[in-house]
């Protein structure tokens, strides 16, 4: 024998017991399979490798009666039983398939098989890069060489190793010439193996429907058959693509000792997956790999808690970054929020009705800012400001806002970069098109910097104003007189005075950052801390203002739902019991002066910016991009999230923060070294953060 083609199976699958012997067209989908494979043309022989467990006994019956041979080994060494299946059947080549994709291609096996003896490959397959994929999962194969699956069985550890039988052939220490096949057209889109039983019934609808007219139909008819019927292909869509693998690289996981690495992991490889999928990979730039440590950032969590985050791979890492984009002041996942959402979760999040937490929500911000009379609710950060910037403008009948900060991603803000495409440079990121914003709005909005109200008062001068938007701090505090100038001219001039506090709320007051200058606005924004990680955000103001929203239509469906205002109602509660705001920023100033001392004692310049319950630092040198990658670097090694900047929360402890302290003192002295003349890009196992915005591949 030559080329053999082995199919792994067994009866004892955890998420679809015995599926393999579930019905498909008046057969056991491992017979229709297997019957299938028969028609290839570059496979010499065919074998169906299962276990000697006796709850295999009837699976090897059926096969056997189907006249297909049948070899028997370990029940959980799967690459074990590859290997001892491989050299009884004297095989040269090996096509490894599994019994959980019963509308496998003859024609797309014969065409990899035909490639890798072209190639001179040990390894090569259509499902090894999953950046790269080009057919439905379901169609997977993969062909290697019997002496490598001999090396495999030797030198594989890993239990991911063992139970797939071929993550060793792929992986650095295997050091073989294998590659990722990648077959045209190019049709990766849907998803029609059997690991659940909505997979089984997709499975079934579509051969019901295919097989009748031709038995031998191939990966063309299925995905024109998908295409065709789109809320059967979305039934099963949400999935996870290898959720076996990714359960056994946890198990991984437990076995090594070390501390976390940077060994790009799961969630390295989903993020690659995500980005062939979601345009930039995500929904919110700030969380996208590349601007923390690209190829390396884990990416995506398990679970949290406290200050706590478990990536894909079982690692649990400490966060001393951005803590959700700054949501969880309280900590994640804490347990009277959580609560309180739970409950509403059992009573019902959506109604015909209206929810009464919304009003009591809105009495409780109104009590904390006696300049405002009334709310309105919404989501997100971007749909608070647009909800704000459409009221102001509903109730001065006027066009221009002039603006300072950042406010969000709607046309109305990004409209300030159609003239000027540095207009929001300083207030965000270098980079950020205005493609999709209308021309029309060239001019609608003029930028200001912070503590410039020279600058404001010469665009007032030029434009009648409806709004001035503005954050009341980011990175520096405003210079005495300057908030007060900006409510005077807003006075003089008749313009709605707009603080954005999405950010920068309850985290040295209880309420917006403006009551600590005594400068109030006429209406004003929260967001982020305000539910602790639950979505919620206000915009409040001055009765006179407030009311003009019912001139314009401002209105969305889940704005009305229960969780968000629940959680804003318990997170308010705690924060006033805990008196949180005193609490984040002592340890924000805490953590300002550590590591300013670090700094000092290793002779580095370092700048400190942010609020203290958001502050961060920067390295004075010209590879302060490259430092900062080094330091997320080597803190993911020592188990951290962590780069220049802290978030800071109440899980944020003594106990949590000394550790810290310790582990980023050593990476200062690396960096020190670097200024002293060692390469740092030596030291740097990637690429360099992102410090703009960029379009991702």
């Amino acid at each position: 024998m030559s080329t053999v083609a082995i199919v792994q199976a067994r009866t004892s699958s955890s998420r679809l017991p015995g599926k393999v012997l579930l019905p498909l067209q008046g057969v056991s989908l491992i017979e229709f399979q297997l019957e299938r494979l028969r028609r290839c043309k570059r496979i010499d022989h065919l074998v169906l490798a299962t276990s000697t467990d006796p709850s295999d006994d009837v699976l090897a019956d059926q096969v056997d009666q189907a006249s297909v041979a049948v070899f028997r080994g370990d029940l959980n060494d799967v690459l074990e039983r590859f290997r001892a299946c491989a050299a009884h059947e004297q095989a040269k080549v090996v096509v490894r398939l599994t019994g959980d994709c019963p509308l496998a291609d003859p024609a797309l096996i014969d065409e990899l098989v035909e490639a890798f003896h072209n190639g001179a490959w040990d390894y090569l397959a259509n499902c090894a890069d999953e950046k790269q994929l080009t057919v439905p999962d379901g169609f997977d194969a993969e062909v290697f060489k019997a002496d490598v699956l001999e090396r495999a069985a030797v030198e594989a550890r890993l239990p991911s190793e063992r139970e797939h039988v071929t993550p060793w052939m792929r992986s650095a220490a295997a050091g073989l010439r294998w590659g990722h096949f990648r077959h045209q057209p190019v049709r990766p889109y849907y998803r029609v193996t059997v690991d659940d039983p909505v997979d089984l019934e997709v499975v079934q609808q579509i051969a019901a429907a295919l097989y009748p007219q031709d038995p031998g139909f191939g990966v063309d008819a299925v995905v024109a058959y998908l295409d065709a019927n789109p809320q059967l292909a979305a039934r099963n869509l949400a999935t996870v693509r290898n959720e076996g693998l990714l359960k056994s690289l946890t198990e991984d996981a437990a076995t090594r000792p070390s501390p976390a690495s940077t060994t790009a992991g799961q969630g390295q490889a989903l993020w690659q997956r995500a980005k062939q999928l979601i345009p930039g990979g995500n929904m919110l730039l700030s969380k996208r790999a590349e601007m923390f440590l690209p190829e390396q950032w884990p990416a995506y969590y398990s679970r949290s808690k406290g200050c706590r985050v478990w990536d894909l791979d079982g690692r649990e890492l400490i966060d001393m970054s951005i803590m959700g984009i700054g949501t969880n002041l309280l900590g994640y996942g804490h347990p009277e929020v959580d609560a309180a959402v739970a409950a509403t979760v059992a009573a019902g999040n959506m109604s015909t009705l209206n929810c009464p937490e919304e009003v009591w929500l809105a009495e409780r911000l109104v009590g904390l800012h006696p300049w405002a009379e009334m709310a309105r609710f919404a989501r997100s950060g971007g749909e608070a400001n647009a909800i704000a910037i459409r009221i102001a403008r509903a109730a001065t009948g006027r066009d221009t806002v002039a603006i300072c900060g950042y406010h969000g991603w709607h046309d109305w803000y990004l409209a300030t970069n159609l003239r000027n495409t540095s207009g929001l440079e300083e207030h965000l990121l270098p980079g950020l098109e205005p493609n999709g914003v209308p021309s029309t709005l060239a001019g609608s909005v003029q930028p200001f910097s912070f503590n410039r109200l020279d600058q404001l008062e010469a665009i007032a001068s030029r434009h009648e104003l409806a709004a001035v938007k503005m954050e009341v701090q980011r990175t520096q505090p405003p210079d005495p007189g300057f908030l007060e100038g900006v409510r005077e001219l807003c006075n003089r001039l008749g313009i709605v005075l707009i603080f954005d506090e999405c950010t920068s709320g309850f985290r040295e007051t209880f309420g917006g950052l403006h009551l600590k200058y005594g400068v109030e606005p006429d209406m004003a924004m929260f967001g982020k801390a305000l539910g602790n990680g639950y979505a919620i955000t206000a915009t409040i103001g001055r009765r006179a203002v407030m009311e003009a929203a019912q001139t314009s239509f401002i209105s969305s469906t889940f704005w009305t739902e229960r969780i968000g205002p629940t959680a804003a109602l318990k997170t308010l509660d705690v924060m006033e019991r805990e008196r949180s705001w005193e609490q984040v920023t002592a340890i924000g100033l805490e953590l300002r002066s550590q590591w300013q001392a670090l700094a000092d004692r290793h002779g580095l310049t370092i700048s400190h910016n942010g609020l203290p319950a958001l502050t961060g630092f920067a390295i004075q040198s010209e590879n302060a991009l490259q430092y900062k990658t080094l330091i997320t670097q080597e803190m993911l090694k020592k188990g951290y999230l962590a780069a220049t900047s802290c978030y800071t929360s109440l899980a944020h402890t003594s106990d949590v923060i000394e550790p810290y302290l310790e582990a980023i003192d050593g990476v200062f002295g690396l960096i020190a070294d670097c200024e002293a003349g060692r390469s740092v890009d030596d030291l740097l196992e990637g690429p360099v953060c992102h410090s703009s915005f960029r379009r991702l591949n």
